[in-house]
């Protein structure tokens, strides 16, 4: 046993929780993994990885497990007409953020899990209870409907949204989801779509509702269909195409449009959710702390969901590295450095959602002359503006936590923390 080695639970095997893992076992402790779901997932929608998710990728050791699937076939916007103009893909943006698959990251993190990793599926918490010198945790097997209750020194939620953990320790959903109003529905497309070449992305903009194909260079593209609804309870009383269908009706869907919704109806896996963020004032309550979604969901508008995951996970692993036997002392100052750049990321979120869906029709056309801006100065210091540029070069490309460790004040001769 390593000279710190504690026990820590992680409930959520996602990209936060695997990450968290791996780097806390770095960091001399002995996770558990316990996962809802009864086997790891694959695929996934798309996702931008940005340089600060890079840069913690990087020193988590999980960088080269990734790969770029950016295509350099041009994008393309269409309407329901099938008129196309020139596209503005999301890989042209600030620092060329690879496009990915929220798997790819997955995988990539559960590759730096060590042989010792104790993880269980088909398991959730059902009671948390903790004192001074840890924390007591009732585990039940749903698939042998059996429970146990286990003793830790820390508890990680990375569950996700809609957090067990976090309604078990910090109370209701309903006290810290916050809805935008906008529903979406992500998926992988078989093939190639209708009017688009092999590994061609596209765009579909209309007020209130667009679609984005993504493609990759060696894998099928995924869809993304969101749309405002002024009724979310209602978007999950049907089936997500035909939801969809309402929501981008009554006019006939085309040729794109309409393949892709029923790609939507016949696809083995669908995230069909309300765009919602978490707010909270505290992101952990003594020995339990929770991370990613589960804590500060940005949302996919911000493009920053796994960047963060990664980050957090860095970040806390670096954290109780420097205050080794006062983990309260670790999760406060985790918190206090992590937050002001969480808050900018989500309200940065909810601003950069008119990337992804427009208001109104002066909107979409100025949306539409971006890569027509591009090829003058001044066009460009206008499509820099609407795209937000400078804020992503400063904030989602820049090596977030090696900025906060290097500001970090010394601990005394204890401090072990580097930074590449």
């Amino acid at each position: 046993m390593r000279e710190f080695e504690k026990r820590v639970l992680v409930v959520g095997m996602g990209v936060s929780g695997l990450a968290t893992a791996a780097r806390l076992h770095r960091a001399g402790w002995m996770p558990v993994i316990v996962e809802r779901a009864p086997a790891r997932r694959s695929g996934g929608y798309f996702v931008l990885l940005f340089g600060a998710g890079r840069a913690a990728a990087a020193r988590l050791g999980i960088l080269d497990a990734m790969h770029n699937r950016t295509t350099t076939t041009p994008t393309l916007d269409l309407d329901r007409r099938g008129r196309a103009r020139p596209g503005m893909p999301m890989s042209e943006l600030p620092g060329q953020p690879w496009m990915m698959l929220r798997g790819d990251a997955e995988k990539a993190a559960y590759s730096a899990l060590p042989d010792d990793v104790e993880v269980r599926f088909s398991t959730v918490p059902t009671a948390i209870e903790q004192d001074g010198d840890g924390v007591t945790v009732t585990l039940r097997d749903t698939a042998a409907g059996t429970s146990r209750t286990e003793r830790f020194d820390l508890v990680v939620g990375a569950d996700g949204l809609r957090s067990t953990v976090r309604s078990l320790v910090f109370g209701p959903h309903s006290r810290y989801l916050k809805r935008l109003d906008y529903m979406i529905a992500a998926f992988e497309f078989p093939g190639t779509p209708p009017q688009l070449a092999p590994q061609q992305g596209a765009t579909l903009f209309e007020a209130g509702r667009s679609m984005w194909v993504f493609p990759f260079a060696d894998h099928d593209p995924t869809v993304l269909l969101t749309y405002r609804t002024d009724d979310v309870d209602a978007e999950f009383t049907q089936p997500p195409a035909d939801r969809v269908r309402a929501a981008f009706g009554p006019e006939p869907l085309g040729d794109l449009l309409g393949a892709a919704v029923a790609a939507l109806e016949s696809a083995e896996t669908v995230l069909f959710d309300s765009v919602e963020q978490v707010r909270m004032d505290a992101w952990h309550c003594g020995r339990v702390v929770l991370i990613g979604d589960a804590a500060w969901c940005v949302t996919l508008y911000a493009g920053m969901g796994v960047s963060t995951g990664f980050a957090g996970a860095d970040l806390l692993g670096t954290m109780l590295e420097r205050h080794p036997g006062e983990v309260e002392v670790a999760l406060s100052e985790w918190e206090q450095v992590l937050r002001p750049l969480l808050a900018h990321y989500q309200d940065k979120g909810i601003e950069q959602r008119r990337i992804f869906v427009m208001d109104n029709r002066i909107q979409i056309l100025v949306r539409r002359l971006l890569p027509l801006l591009s090829r003058t100065a001044l066009g460009r210091r206008i499509a820099d503006r609407v795209m937000d540029s400078a804020d992503i070069i400063e904030f989602k490309n820049a090596d977030i936590v090696g900025r906060i460790v290097r500001d970090l004040p010394p601990t005394g001769p204890h401090e072990r923390t580097t930074v590449a």
